[in-house]
C-alpha cells in the first residue's frame, strides 16, 4: 500500500499482505522457511561441527528443524517440501547445499555452491576437491570456491530454476515448477526428485503415537498426507514432457520411507525400523530396491522423475517438473492453468516492486535492489529451540552428557523458540543474530512492515529476552553482547511504515519501547562498571577489530574502556529519546522519560572526553590525532590509549540527533527540563551540545557526542582514500595500518593489529569474518544516516573536502550520497562490464547465464570490493536495497556523477514510461514445454504462438481492477514527473530539505 502524495493504491501482493495482517487469510502460513543447513549448528553438543557433520545429514533425523534446497514449510516446520537432484555421477543425491565446516575451511565454514535467490514474492560434483584444496590452503590464501574447481568448464552443468507460487486467492494452494537447463555441449541425464516430508516430532517421546503423521500413495500422480494440526494435503504431480525420441512423458515414480535415523549406517546399531531417512539415496543411486517401503506409506515421500532416455536432455534444452501441494482431492493437474498462475504471480511481483521504487533508475540498479529484497525473503527460516528439552534430553533418547548444561547458554533456561525469523544467511548462519536482525528490518519494513515489526517485537518477548533485560545475541552464545541497535531499528521501522504505507503503529512503538527500558537498564548496570558512563561492552559484534579478544579479560590487567561501546550507548540513548519524544506527542507522560534520556546522553557524551569532569584529563578522545581510541584503565587517572584507527573511532559519529523547535515547543515539560539543565549544568551543556549558544539550520538543536571541530578532524581521516575512504565505501580499519601496524608485548606475547583488506589472517572468532580493513554495509549505513543528521543541523554552508586532498568540497548531505554511490558500485557493472563483488571472475561477469545474478556477501575487500564471507548475507548487506531506493535515481552508472542535476538531466527530456519489465533475469526465459498428457486432453500446444495472448494483463478479466490500475498509473506518472522537477530545482538552488528527516530523498 505505497502512498504517494496521499494517493493509495493496492497492488495484488499488497492486498494479500493486508489480508494476512487483518487475519482474513493466512498468506504467511506457508513460506520459504526451511533452512539451507540444519547440521552442525550451535544447538548440537560441544564441537558441533564434528558432532553432526554433513555426511550424517542424509541418514540422521534432525531434532530441531529440517534443511533442504529451496524448501517450503509451514510456520511450525511440521511439513516440508524440498528438492533433490542426481546427475548419475555423485555418490548420493543432492538434497541439501554442500559446504565446508569451520575446521575444514581455511577461512572457516563456507557454502560451496552456486545458487542465487532470483526473486520472491554435469560433471561429478567436486566434494573431495573442495575439502582437500581448502585444507591445503592457509589463512593467507584465498578461499577455494566452486567456481575455481573447473566444474563449469565447457558449460557442462545444469542450470536449475525452482519456482514456487500460490493461487490467486487461496494461501493453501502452492504450485512448484522446476526447470533444469542443460548448458553443456552434449546430452546428459538428470533425475529430479521433489520430496514432501514431516519433521520428526515422534521419536523423542514428547507426543503420543496417534499424533504421528503419515503420507501414503493414492494413484500414479498423487500421494496424500495427514497431520494432526495441518490436516489432509495432496502431493499432486503432473507427467513431465519427455526428452527422448519416443515422445513419451516422464511419469513420477513415488517412493516412501520414514524420516528416522539410520543407526545401522552411522553407528552399526540395529535400526528401530526397516525404512529410514536415507532410503531414496540408496534406492536411486545404489539400486537397493528394498530400501523403500513397498506398502507405499511413510513420513517421507518422493516423486522420482528420470530424464535419461536417449542419453538425457539435449544441449540447450530443459527438463520440466510441475507439481501442486493442495487441499483439493484432484488427480489431474491442468498445466495451462498452472503456468498461467506462475506467470501472473511474476507480473504481480514486477508491479509490486515497481511501485516500491517508481522513480527512474538504471535497470542494473533495479535488478540489484530486486534480488536484495528476494534474498531477504528467501532467508526467512523456522527456528525451533527449547532450552529445557535441549539441556535435559528427551524421554526416549539416551540422557545427554552432564556437560551439556555448561557448554553454552546455561543462563538462558527460559528460551523457548518456535518462530519464523529473518536469518543472516540460511546456510552459514542458520540461526538468529540479534543485531543482524535489527538491520534486516530496514529493508524488510519497505516491503513487509508487519513482518519487520514482529521480528523486533519477538526479541523483547519473555521467551527470548532474559529476565534481567538482556537480549539474546546468537545461538553460539546467547549471553554475548551485540551493539544496542534495537531501539534505532524500532524507530526507523515505525517511520518507514508511516512514510511509505501511511500507517502509524504507536502500539508497536510503545510496546517495544517499554521492554527496551529493561534492556537499557541492563546495559547501564552491567557494562558501566564504575558508574562513570564509559562502557566496556566486550565483543560488540566486531569480532577481531581490536588488539585483544574483547570477550575475554585483558592480558594486561585493568579494564578496556571502549570508544565503540560508549558510542553505541550514546546512540542507544538518543534512539530511546527519539521514541520517547514521538510517544510524548500522544501521551504526555513520556516527556519525563524523554528528559531522562536527554540528561543521560549528556553525561555519556561528557565521559567520552572528560573522565571526572576536569578539562585537563583525557579519556577516549585524542586531540593530537583527532580520533577516538579504546583505552586501558587501571583505575583513577591512569589510562593508556590504544592508537588503532578503526571503526571503533567512527562509531561515536552515530550518536547524533537534531531536535526540531516545533517539537520542543509542543512538549512543555520536556522543554522546561532542557532549559533547566542548560541553565544549571551549563558546564556540561556547553561541552556537549553544539547548539547551546547557536541554533542550526531551521533553528534546530543538535545533540551529538562529536563537536563541530572534532567532526572536521574525524572526517578528514574518514574521507582520506589512504585511510578509510575506499572506492566502495568506508573501511573498517584505516589503510594507514598497512605500513604502520600497532603492536604491544604483554608478558612475552605479542599482540598486533594491521590492515588486512580481505579474508581474516587469524582464526579469531572462527576466522570467517574480518573487521581489520574490509567494508561492511551495516556500519556504513549508520555512518550515512549520521552524516544526514549532521547536515540537517549544519546545512549546506558547512563543507568538507571529499575525498581528502582532492580539492573538492561537499556539504555533508552530498558526502553521505557519495558514500552510498560508492557502496552501490560494489554491485553495479563498471565500464568494462565487471562487478567488483565478483573479484574479476569472467564467468560471473560476462557469461549470459550468470552475469545478471548476484551474491550478497557478508563483507567486501577494502581495496577492490571483492565479496567475502557468507555469500547470501542478504540481511544487512540487503541494506543496499534501501540505499538504491534513496539515491539510485541520481547514481549514474558506472561512475558517480559529481553533480546530481547532471545525473538527472537525461530524464527530463524523456517521456516517462511505466514498464514492469524490470530487467529481472526471469523475464527473458524461453517458453517452457508442456507434457503430451496435458496436450492430449485439450490444453494449449507448446508451439501455439498465441499462448500468452489471453494472459497479457494480470487483470484481463476484471475491468474494475484494470481501470483502477490505469488511474494509478496516471497518478504515478504525475508523481514521478513532479518529484523529478522538484529534485532538479532543489539541487540547482542548493536546497536539500525534505519533510521527514531522511526517509525521502527525491
Amino acid at each position: 500500500m505505497v502512498v504517494h502524495d496521499g494517493h493509495e493504491y493496492l497492488t495484488e501482493e499488497e492486498r494479500r499482505l493486508k489480508e494476512d495482517r487483518d487475519r482474513t487469510k493466512y498468506w504467511k502460513k506457508w513460506g520459504p522457511y526451511v533452512a539451507e543447513r540444519q547440521w552442525a549448528t550451535g544447538i548440537h553438543d560441544g564441537d558441533a561441527w564434528s558432532h553432526f557433520p554433513h555426511d550424517h545429514a542424509r541418514s540422521r533425523a534432525f531434532r530441531w528443524g529440517e534443511d533442504g534446497i529451496a524448501g517450503v514449510c509451514d510456520t511450525h516446520g511440521y511439513q516440508n517440501i524440498g528438492f533433490s537432484f542426481w546427475n548419475e555421477e555423485d555418490e548420493f543425491l543432492k538434497e541439501r547445499l554442500f559446504g565446508l565446516s569451520n575446521p575444514q575451511g581455511n577461512h572457516g565454514e563456507s557454502v560451496k555452491e552456486a545458487h542465487f535467490h532470483v526473486d520472491n514474492t554435469p560433471k561429478k560434483f567436486p566434494y573431495k576437491d573442495l575439502i582437500d584444496e581448502n585444507a591445503r590452503r592457509g589463512k593467507e590464501d584465498k578461499e577455494y570456491q566452486i567456481t575455481d574447481t573447473g566444474v563449469f568448464d565447457e558449460d557442462r552443468y545444469w542450470d536449475i530454476f525452482i519456482e514456487t507460487a500460490k493461487e490467486t486467492d487461496d494461501p493453501d494452494e502452492i504450485l512448484f515448477r522446476v526447470t533444469a537447463w542443460n548448458r553443456g555441449p552434449d546430452p546428459a541425464p538428470l533425475h529430479i526428485i521433489p520430496q514432501v516430508w514431516f519433521r520428526n516430532t515422534w521419536s523423542w517421546g514428547r507426543e503420543p503415537e496417534e499424533k504421528k503423521p503419515s503420507i501414503k500413495y493414492v494413484d500414479e500422480n498423487v500421494a496424500k498426507s495427514n497431520h494432526w494440526s495441518l490436516g489432509e494435503r495432496h502431493f499432486l504431480c503432473s507427467p513431465s514432457p519427455g526428452v527422448g525420441s519416443s515422445g513419451d512423458d516422464v511419469m513420477p515414480q513415488f517412493m516412501f520411507t520414514e524420516n528416522d535415523t539410520n543407526f545401522k549406517a552411522l553407528y552399526d546399531q540395529k535400526n528401530k525400523q526397516p525404512y529410514v531417512k536415507d532410503a531414496f539415496h540408496r534406492y536411486i543411486v545404489d539400486g537397493e530396491k528394498e530400501a523403500v517401503n513397498p506398502a507405499k506409506t511413510g513420513t517421507k515421500c518422493a516423486a522420482w522423475f528420470n530424464f535419461n532416455e536417449d542419453g538425457g536432455v539435449n544441449p540447450g534444452e530443459c527438463a520440466v517438473v510441475r507439481f501442486r501441494f493442495t487441499r483439493r482431492d484432484d488427480n489431474y493437474l491442468d498445466e495451462e492453468d498452472f503456468d498461467d498462475v506462475i506467470e501472473t504471480r511474476k507480473e504481480e511481483a514486477d508491479e509490486f516492486y515497481y511501485r516500491l521504487s517508481p522513480l527512474p533508475m538504471a535497470d542494473d540498479l533495479r535488478n540489484i535492489q530486486r534480488q536484495a529484497f528476494s534474498g531477504m525473503m528467501w532467508t526467512k527460516q523456522h527456528y525451533h529451540f527449547i532450552w529445557d528439552h535441549w539441556a535435559n534430553g528427551d524421554p526416549t533418547m539416551p540422557p545427554p552428557p552432564a556437560s551439556r548444561k555448561d557448554i553454552r547458554n546455561s543462563a538462558w533456561k527460559h528460551m523457548h523458540c518456535d518462530d519464523i525469523l529473518s536469518m543472516p544467511d540460511s546456510w552459514e548462519y542458520p540461526f538468529f543474530a540479534a543485531w543482524d536482525s535489527a538491520f534486516h528490518c530496514i529493508p524488510l519494513a519497505m516491503i513487509d512492515p508487519d513482518f519487520a515489526k514482529k521480528q523486533l517485537d519477538l526479541f523483547t518477548r519473555e521467551w527470548y529476552c532474559h529476565p534481567n533485560g538482556q537480549l539474546p545475541a546468537y545461538e553460539w552464545n546467547f549471553g554475548d553482547v551485540n551493539p544496542p541497535v534495537h531501539a534505532w531499528a524500532t524507530f526507523r521501522t515505525f517511520k518507514i511504515e508511516r512514510k511509505m504505507y501511511g500507517r502509524q503503529d504507536l502500539d508497536f512503538l510503545e510496546r517495544v519501547f517499554q521492554k527496551l527500558l529493561l534492556n537499557f537498564t541492563w546495559w547501564v548496570n552491567r557494562k558501566d562498571t564504575d558508574g562513570k558512563n564509559v562502557f566496556e561492552g566486550g565483543f560488540l559484534g566486531l569480532d577481531n577489530i581490536g588488539l585483544f579478544n574483547r570477550s575475554e579479560p585483558l592480558p594486561t590487567g585493568g579494564v578496556l574502556e571502549q570508544a565503540d561501546s560508549t558510542g553505541w550507548m550514546a546512540f542507544y540513548c538518543l534512539s530511546m529519546l527519539n521514541i520517547a519524544l514521538e510517544l510524548a506527542k500522544h501521551r504526555r507522560i513520556y516527556e519525563d522519560i524523554a528528559s531522562k534520556f536527554f540528561e543521560h546522553f549528556i553525561f555519556i557524551s561528557d565521559a567520552m572526553t572528560f573522565r571526572t569532569g576536569h578539562k585537563d584529563e583525557k579519556s577516549l578522545w585524542n586531540e593530537e590525532d583527532g580520533f577516538y581510541y579504546d583505552a586501558i584503565s587501571w583505575g583513577g587517572p591512569w589510562i593508556q590509549q590504544l592508537p588503532v584507527r578503526s571503526l571503533v573511532g567512527l562509531i561515536p559519529l552515530y550518536a547524533t540527533i537534531t531536535l526540531e523547535p516545533e517539537l520542543i515547543n509542543r512538549l512543555p515539560s520536556f522543554k522546561k527540563r532542557v532549559d533547566w539543565f542548560i541553565e544549571n549544568r551549563c558546564d556540561l551543556a556547553e561541552r556537549n551540545m553544539a547548539s547551546i549558544r547557536k541554533r542550526g539550520k531551521g533553528n534546530r538543536i543538535l545533540l551529538s557526542i562529536v563537536s563541530k571541530d572534532r567532526l572536521e578532524k574525524i572526517l578528514k581521516r574518514m574521507l582520506d582514500e589512504d585511510e578509510f575512504f575506499s572506492d566502495h565505501g568506508i573501511r573498517s580499519l584505516s589503510k594507514f595500518h598497512k605500513e604502520n601496524p600497532f603492536s604491544m608485548d604483554v608478558n612475552g606475547q605479542k599482540f598486533c593489529v594491521g590492515y588486512v583488506p580481505g579474508d581474516s589472517d587469524s582464526g579469531l572468532f572462527g576466522g570467517n569474518s574480518n573487521w581489520r580493513g574490509p567494508i561492511w554495509l551495516c556500519v556504513n549505513f549508520l555512518l550515512v544516516e549520521s552524516l544526514q543528521r549532521f547536515f540537517l543541523f549544519y546545512g549546506p554552508d558547512f563543507q568538507v573536502e571529499c575525498p581528502t586532498g582532492s580539492g573538492d568540497y561537499m556539504h555533508l548531505g552530498k558526502v553521505s550520497e557519495e558514500i552510498q554511490h560508492r557502496l552501490q558500485h560494489l554491485f553495479a557493472r563498471t565500464d568494462d562490464g565487471r562487478r567488483s563483488i565478483n573479484g574479476g571472475d569472467d564467468r560471473l561477469d560476462f557469461d549470459e547465464h550468470w552475469k545478471d545474478y548476484l551474491w550478497f556477501h557478508e563483507f567486501f575487500d577494502g581495496d577492490n570490493g571483492r565479496g567475502l564471507g557468507a555469500t547470501h548475507q542478504c540481511g544487512w548487506t540487503g541494506l543496499i536495497a534501501r540505499m538504491i531506493h534513496d539515491t539510485g535515481v541520481n547514481c549514474r552508472l558506472p561512475h558517480t556523477p559529481r553533480t546530481p542535476s547532471i545525473a538527472m538531466s537525461h530524464y527530463f527530456d524523456d517521456i516517462f514510461h511505466r514498464s514492469v519489465e524490470t530487467g529481472v533475469p526471469h523475464s527473458g526465459m524461453p517458453r517452457i514445454r508442456r507434457s503430451s498428457t496435458a496436450r492430449s486432453i485439450g490444453a494449449r500446444s507448446d508451439f501455439d504462438d498465441d499462448t500468452r495472448s489471453v494472459t497479457n494483463s494480470i487483470y484481463h478479466d476484471d475491468p474494475d481492477r484494470t481501470r483502477e490500475r490505469t488511474e494509478a498509473d496516471a497518478h504515478m506518472h504525475s508523481y514521478v514527473s513532479e518529484q523529478l522537477e522538484r529534485y532538479k530545482d532543489d539541487k540547482k538552488d542548493g536546497n536539500y530539505e525534505h519533510d521527514d528527516e531522511f526517509e525521502t530523498k527525491a
